[in-house]
C-alpha cells in the first residue's frame, strides 16, 4: 500500500469520525497568508522547522486550514483525573498560490489512548528529542523540519510516574514504523526502493513530582532501511532479519543496514519560584564514532528559561527565553582524532541513499546542516553528497513574551559553516587515508532573524506580521514578509 493510499484512507477515516463527534468538540481554524520576498528566495526562518509547511518565493498567498478532535481531558497522566479510553484525529492542509498552484498535507492521523499507552496512525508533527520544542533551532534526528513521515506508533507519548517508591521515577517512549515511499539511491544498481522508516526511543525522569530539580535521560534511534536486495542483489538478508538487524544495529557484512541517526540526551528541569529552568544536551551519533568516543565534542546544548508568573497587564511581558550552541565541526574527522572503523560522521549524508537524512528534498533533522537546494550556489561539493555543509558552530537565541498585547516570538541565528571534510583542506578520514579530493568549501558566516507578532482582536479572529532575514554567504541573502488572518471556528 503506497503513501497516498494510506494518506487517503486516513482522511476518509477522519471526516467520517468528525461527522459523528459533537460540534464542539472540534477545534478547527482556517489561515489566509500574503507573502513577499526578496530575490526569489523564502528566508531560513520563514521554511526552517515549519513541518514542511513552507510559503512560495516572491510574491505568493497560502491558505491553512486544519481541524482537530483531541482527547476530552481534564488532566494529564500524573494521577489526575482522565478517561481510560479517547481517541483524537487531526488534519492540517496547505494551498500556496504564486508563480505555480501546490497542496500540502502537514497533517493527516487518528489516534486513540488507552489509560497512558498512545497508539496513532498518520502523518504528524514530531519532535524527536529532548529540546526546547517551541524555540529550538532544531533537534538532530527529527527537527520538525520536514514533513512527517506517515507511521504507525505505540507510544508512552508523556511522563508516566510509577506508582510506587512515592513516584520517584517516570518514563516515556516509542516505537513506530513508517513508509518513505520509493526513494533514490546512489548503491550497486542504483535503483530506487520502497523505502522504510524505523523509530524507537526511551527517556526517564528521577524525582518526585515534589521535588523542584528533576533529571531526565534516553536515546532515540531512526533509521531509513528496507528491501536491500532490489540494489544489491547480493544482500541475503529477508525482510524480517533486514528489519532486526537495523532495529538492533546489528554488523552485517562489516556494515550496518540501512542509515541511522540519533541522540543520546541528558537534561534537568529545575523549578525556581518564578522560573521554570530545563537545560539539555543531546549527544548526537551518524555511523557509530560515538561508540568510539570519537565525536564526543559535537552536539546540541541548550537552556531555555519560562516564566511561571502571569502577565500583570504591563505593556511587556516575558514568556520564554532559548539559549542554544550546536557544535558538529568534529565528526571524528581531526588529525589528531582516533581512527575508527568507518572514518569521519559525514553527519546526514549516506552513500547508500541520493538524499541522506532528508524527507521530500527537505533535512529531516536539524535544518542548519545545510543541503544542496538550500545553500547558494558556487560552494565546494562532491557530487554525491546531498548536504553539502555539515561541519556548524552556531549559536541560537529564541524568545516569546508579549508586548501592547501583541504575542511576539523572536529567533536569532548566527552560524559559522565548514562544509563538510571531503571539502576541508585535510579530507576525509577512513583507515589511514585522507582525500580533499573535491575542492575547498569556503569558511563562511551567516545570520538568520526572525519576528512574529500577532494580536488577538476577538475569540474568533486573530491577525499577525511575519518579518525574516538571511545575510551571509551561505545562503542567497534575502528578506521576507508575511501578513496573515486567523479564523478560528
Amino acid at each position: 500500500m503506497n503513501n497516498r493510499l494510506i494518506i487517503e484512507l486516513l482522511l476518509i477515516f477522519i471526516f467520517t469520525q468528525v461527522g459523528f463527534a459533537q460540534v464542539q468538540e472540534i477545534n478547527a481554524k482556517l489561515e489566509s497568508q500574503v507573502i513577499a520576498t526578496s530575490k526569489d528566495q523564502v528566508p531560513f526562518w520563514m521554511w526552517a522547522n515549519k513541518y514542511g509547511s513552507i510559503p512560495l518565493s516572491g510574491f505568493s498567498t497560502g491558505l491553512i486550514g486544519s481541524a482537530y478532535k483531541e482527547y476530552e481531558e481534564t488532566g494529564s497522566y500524573e494521577g489526575r483525573d482522565s478517561k481510560l479510553f479517547d481517541w483524537g484525529a487531526g488534519f492540517e492542509g496547505r494551498v500556496n498560490i504564486g508563480k505555480e498552484t501546490e497542496a500540502i498535507l502537514i497533517e493527516a492521523y487518528v489516534k486513540a489512548r488507552l489509560a497512558m499507552f498512545e497508539f496513532k496512525a498518520g502523518r504528524s508533527k514530531d519532535v524527536m528529542g529532548l529540546v526546547d520544542t517551541t524555540l529550538t533551532s532544531g533537534a538532530f534526528a527529527v527537527s520538525g523540519n520536514a514533513l512527517g513521515i506517515p507511521k504507525v506508533e505505540i507510544s508512552l507519548p508523556e511522563f508516566y510516574t510509577l506508582p510506587f517508591w512515592n513516584g520517584l521515577f517516570a518514563f516515556k517512549g516509542n516505537f513506530a514504523h513508517g513508509w518513505l515511499g520509493t526513494i533514490p539511491v546512489q548503491y550497486g544498481n542504483h535503483k530506487p526502493t520502497e523505502t522504510y522508516f524505523h523509530q524507537k526511543s526511551l527517556y526517564g525522569r528521577l524525582g518526585k513530582p515534589s521535588w523542584r530539580l528533576h533529571l531526565i535521560g534516553g536515546f532515540n534511534h531512526n533509521a531509513y532501511w528496507g528491501n536491500t536486495k532490489t540494489y544489491a542483489p547480493h544482500f541475503s538478508l529477508s525482510d524480517w532479519q533486514e528489519f532486526w538487524a537495523t532495529a538492533t544495529g546489528k554488523v552485517y557484512n562489516n556494515s550496518k543496514t540501512g542509515n541511522h541517526a540519533g541522540s543520546i540526551d541528558l537534561g534537568l528541569t529545575y523549578d525556581f519560584n518564578n522560573v521554570h529552568v530545563l537545560a539539555y544536551r543531546q549527544q548526537i551519533y551518524d555511523i557509530g564514532g560515538l561508540y568510539h568516543l570519537s565525536n564526543i565534542a559535537d552536539g546540541l546544548n541548550g537552556l531555555s528559561l519560562t516564566n511561571k508568573r502571569s502577565s500583570d497587564g504591563s505593556s511587556f511581558y516575558w514568556k520564554k527565553i532559548l539559549f542554544e550552541f550546536l557544535y558538529t565541526k568534529s565528526q571524528g574527522g581531526e588529525l589528531s582524532a582516533k581512527i575508527t572503523p568507518s572514518g569521519d560522521e559525514n553527519y546526514y549524508n549516506s552513500y547508500i541513499y541520493t538524499e541522506g537524512w532528508s524527507y521530500n528534498h527537505v533535512a529531516l533533522g536539524n535544518p542548519l546542516l545545510t543541503t544542496t537546494p538550500a545553500a547558494r550556489e558556487g560552494q565546494a561539493s562532491y557530487e554525491r553528497d546531498y548536504f553539502i555543509n555539515n561541519r556548524v558552530v552556531a549559536f541560537h537565541l529564541g524568545f516569546q513574551g508579549n508586548l501592547n498585547k501583541w504575542d511576539l516570538v523572536s529567533k536569532l541565528t548566527y552560524s559559522i559553516n565548514y562544509g563538510t571534510y571531503g571539502t576541508s583542506p585535510i579530507g576525509h578520514s577512513l583507515s589511514t587515508r585522507r582525500d580533499p579530493s573535491y575542492g575547498l568549501f569556503e569558511k563562511v558566516g551567516q545570520f538568520s532573524g526572525y519576528l512574529e507578532a500577532q494580536k488577538v482582536f476577538s475569540d474568533k479572529w486573530k491577525f499577525g506580521l511575519v518579518l525574516a532575514v538571511d545575510q551571509g554567504k551561505l545562503y542567497n541573502e534575502s528578506i521576507g514578509a508575511i501578513l496573515k488572518a486567523n479564523y478560528n471556528f
